[in-house]
């Protein structure tokens, strides 16, 4: 038995890729790329069923990016009244 190859990610999305688009038959882009015919099958179905993932991530963003301006104005917000009961101490 051959040892298991590991290939990058981006390798596999551009197979996928390839394969999904439809010009060429999945033996013929497996042959370009010296893979197993099955293997290209996997990776384009992996590809397909995840491409949702990539709007799913936009929106993901959006709502870290309210919650870390929320965070901010907390922050700033105790800032403000830690400066002021410092001042309130240090005038008794």
């Amino acid at each position: 038995m051959g040892r298991k190859r590991k290939y990058a990610a981006q390798f596999k999305a551009k197979v996928a890729f390839e394969t999904a688009k439809g010009d060429k038959t999945t033996a013929q882009i497996a042959s370009k790329y010296g893979l197993h015919p099955q293997q290209v099958r996997i990776w384009k179905k992996a590809f397909l069923e995840n491409l949702h993932l990539v709007f799913e991530k936009e929106n993901q963003a959006r709502e870290l990016k309210k919650a870390l301006d929320k965070a901010y104005k907390k922050i700033g917000q105790l800032e403000i009244e830690k400066d002021f009961l410092s001042r309130i101490s240090d005038s008794y």
